[in-house]
């Protein structure tokens, strides 16, 4: 029988649980779990067998490999089973440090000191960072950064194709950089650079950036990719020049006169050259007024079987 699900106002369903874990990588968890138990136990206790058969009754070895195999098999089985959960972990170390070392640091404040040496306390650990500047740069940029990791696992989640197990990659650690931030990537099986080059465009928009880029990090490794994160232009501020200082104020600017330039060839006004052609002398006349004959150009000491 299906039980009906309390109604929420306007007419929405609650269904009264929060998926942490998806319900596909959980299956794939426990699948993973199940044959990592298998084959650790398996080949953990027949080495363990082979081993101990050289010292005991052979069926004794094998109940002793099995006593083995069986208890390696379990702990690999639980931590196959619970990586899910250490990998949502991961994404939240950093909040999870901070928020750690900021607790403890205000319960042993506020059981030590008075209330007002607590407030006190506090309004410096808050107000310096924030009134200096550089430091607040330092700690919005940085901030950042931590929004960036979960923006972008929002993304391999939600339009980027994953594998089939559902397993999302490995988003390494981020640092700032002048025009926004930096990202380390590692991808499972099932992605490639190519997949994501195409969504760059919605991936600066889950990002709340400008642009977003992305290559390798590696050159002997295509998993291991790198994105850059640009919220902002720096080529654009104006850059002061020292040589402003070096010219005195009091020197008189002199006036200069622009020359014309020539824009434009006029050939009327260009001379023709007056080429002179060379003289050529008239042949003698011979005579009795025939034309001399041709001389041989040829040595009469030459042969003519050189020339063939």
């Amino acid at each position: 029988m299906s039980k009906s699900s309390p109604r929420r106002p306007f007419g929405r369903k609650s269904s009264g649980t929060v998926t942490v874990i998806e319900a596909k990588v959980h299956r794939s968890s426990a699948r993973n779990a199940r044959l990592a138990f298998i084959l650790t136990a398996v080949i953990v206790g027949l080495l363990a067998a082979v081993v101990a058969a050289s010292y005991i009754h052979p069926i004794l070895a094998l109940f002793a490999g099995a006593l083995i195999g069986a208890p390696l098999g379990g702990l690999v089985w639980v931590l196959v089973r619970i990586w899910p959960v250490l990998r949502l972990l991961w994404w939240w170390t950093p909040e999870v440090g901070i928020t750690t070392v900021f607790g403890f640091g205000w319960v042993q404040i506020v059981n030590r000191t008075p209330m007002l040496v607590t407030l006190a306390v506090v309004a410096l650990v808050v107000g310096v960072p924030a009134a200096i500047p550089a430091t607040r740069h330092q700690l919005v940029a940085w901030t950042w950064c931590f929004v960036v990791r979960h923006r972008l696992r929002v993304c391999f989640a939600q339009f980027i194709i994953a594998n089939q197990s559902g397993s999302l990659p490995l988003i390494l650690w981020a640092k700032p950089t002048p025009v926004g931030e930096r990202v380390w990537v590692y991808l499972r099986p099932g992605l490639a650079m190519a997949d994501l080059e195409g969504r760059l465009d919605r991936i600066a928009v889950a990002c709340h950036a400008s642009t977003v880029l992305v290559e390798r990090a590696s050159d002997g490794n295509a998993a291991y990719l790198r994105f850059d994160i640009k919220r902002r232009e720096v080529l654009t501020a104006t850059v002061a020049s020292p040589l402003v200082d070096v010219i005195d104020p009091e020197i008189p600017a002199a006036e200069r006169i622009a020359a014309t330039v020539p824009t434009a060839l006029d050939l009327p006004d260009v001379d023709v050259p007056t080429v002179t052609l060379p003289t050529q002398k008239k042949p003698p006349a011979t005579a009795n007024g025939s034309k001399p004959a041709a001389t041989s150009s040829s040595v009469p000491d030459d042969d003519i079987s050189d020339w063939i």
